[in-house]
């Protein structure tokens, strides 16, 4: 049985999750969380405090043994807001590294959406239809439209708690024009948002986070709701009250309204404010609290890349691969050319798998990288591999982690005259124990271009025959022929034989 764990490096405090896989279910054995206020110092000044490094790489600490006593045999750790904007971002995560072992990525906001609504949808009754999910965090506020457990879109807004409170929130309890000056930075982030997010009819308003949880559990103590009531909806009257109410109170009274605590009281007026904001500005009636969150998203995702008899993994995989097909029709890419080349190398993979022995999950990235190769024709003809590479490892791709990004840009790079060399500018940024596969991936890709020379031509049919010192295609002719193609690949034998140590020969049926 197979254990993970989830670490979320967030700009208010640090969380982490570990769970187990039974029955292709995730069993929960550990959870822990930290308040380190790690972006308070990043908002005012840029940079991460020494304080804050320090009290964060004790809770990472802990978390570590947590994770060691666990046995967990798959880490991932992420970072959110407050990482993108700190100036000493990486060195601090260099640090944490050389603490821990792990290395930490920095996810962008619409990557931290995305995995949060796999969080939710993956756990929370009655996500099947149409769900708004809300998620103000320390440093961003994440909202996500979903329709029948797929997300249609995302926003993420600079609308965090310890942001707006260290960016508009100098008193306490906060002058009138602090609160008219937030109220007008966030109405203003509002309307950018509903350019993308348009709710209209939706059945569930789901929030997720600190903040949330202390305004439903504040409500809940107003109407004397019994906390177990997991589908109670706080409605939007009670959040407008009690952000008026919280914000002429000075911080230790506010500490003391149930659902709220000490901790909480120091950033909850700017949570609030953006809370009730956002529910009138779209409309909404109310909304439901979930403790699911951005840890349980990569639990899911790790579930779901490990486990392919899990409902997850389909889905998770149609939601990859529509990911992909999305970003080609943004930059124009010819589906009826593209299409062919995918299926070659889908075939290439499954018949020389006992050659190129590449992990699994290199078919997805060999399949993407075929659909997406000629992405940066849309920027210029010249040198489009080298703009292609750019476009997929820097585009929100959903469902494709930063370093499976570079991983895939890698591969469609280098099908032109260039080499995937480590000291070349694309091959720095992949990870160096992934440098052979890719170099692996790269000759299954040239091989299934090559297969696909003539466009005008009918899609050719190949036979792969293995032996011992040498590879067979056997290539059925189209209507048109297959000298094209014929030449072409014979054109990769030479690199062929220098990454495989064996022959290539290729012959006509």
């Amino acid at each position: 049985m197979q254990t993970f764990a989830a670490i979320d490096i967030g700009s208010n405090s640090c969380r982490l999750k570990i769970a187990r896989v039974v029955q292709h279910r995730l069993r929960v054995l550990h959870e822990d969380r930290e308040v380190t206020r790690l972006g308070s110092s990043v908002f005012g000044s840029g940079l991460v405090s020494p304080e804050a490094m320090a009290a964060t790489l004790d809770a990472l600490k802990r978390f570590y043994k947590a994770v060691q006593m666990h046995g967990a045999d798959q880490v991932r750790a992420v970072a959110t807001s407050a990482m993108r904007d700190a100036r000493n971002g990486r060195a601090f995560l260099a640090w944490v590294r050389d603490e821990t072992g792990w290395e930490v990525e920095i996810i962008s906001g619409l990557e931290e959406g995305w995995l949060i609504h796999r969080g939710v949808i993956s756990n929370e009754p009655g996500t099947a239809g149409r769900c708004l999910l809300i998620d103000v965090g320390g440093g961003s506020c994440e909202i996500s439209l979903s329709d029948r457990k797929h997300i249609v879109e995302t926003v993420s807004l600079p609308l965090g708690a310890v942001r707006l409170t260290q960016e508009f929130l100098k008193s306490d309890p906060p002058a009138k024009d602090e609160i008219a000056r937030l109220k007008k930075f966030v109405a203003r982030e509002l309307r950018r948002a509903s350019r993308r997010v348009t709710p209209g009819r939706v059945h569930t308003i789901i929030a997720t986070s600190g903040t949330a949880a202390a305004l439903c559990a504040a409500s809940r103590a107003i109407h004397k709701v019994n906390p177990s009531k997991h589908d109670y909806v706080t409605p939007v009257e009670d959040v407008h009250k009690l952000a008026g109410k919280l914000t002429k109170m000075r911080n230790e009274a506010r500490g003391s309204v149930p659902g709220i605590g000490p901790r909480r009281s120091e950033i909850i007026v700017a949570g609030a404010h953006v809370y009730s904001d956002l529910l009138e500005h779209f409309g909404l009636r109310g909304l439901r609290y979930s403790d699911m969150g951005l840890r349980d998203g990569i639990l899911a995702q790790m579930l779901a890349e490990s486990d392919a008899r899990t409902a997850a993994h389909q889905q998770y995989e149609r939601e990859r691969w529509e990911a992909v097909l999305e970003i080609c029709r943004r930059y124009g890419v010819d589906m009826k050319q593209a299409e062919p080349v995918r299926v070659h190398a889908a075939q290439l993979f499954h018949d020389l798998a006992g050659i190129h022995e590449l992990p699994q999950e290199y078919r997805i990235w060999l399949e993407a990288a075929a659909m997406m190769r000629d992405l940066g024709k849309f920027m210029n003809y010249q040198g489009h591999h080298r703009h292609a590479q750019y476009i997929i490892a820097n585009s929100e791709i959903f469902g494709f982690t930063p370093v499976q990004r570079v991983v895939t840009s890698a591969i469609a790079r280098y099908i032109g005259k260039s080499r995937p060399e480590p000291e070349g500018r694309t091959m720095r940024q992949v990870p160096v124990e992934e440098h052979e596969h890719v170099k692996r991936a790269v000759v299954l890709l040239r091989l299934a271009v090559a297969l696909n020379q003539d466009r005008a031509s009918d899609i050719l049919r190949v036979r792969v025959r293995v032996y011992p010192k040498r590879v067979l295609l056997e290539l059925s002719p189209g209507r048109t022929g297959a000298e094209l193609e014929l030449w072409s690949l014979r054109k990769e034998a030479n690199y062929f034989r220098e990454v495989f140590r064996r022959e290539l020969l290729v012959t006509l049926a």
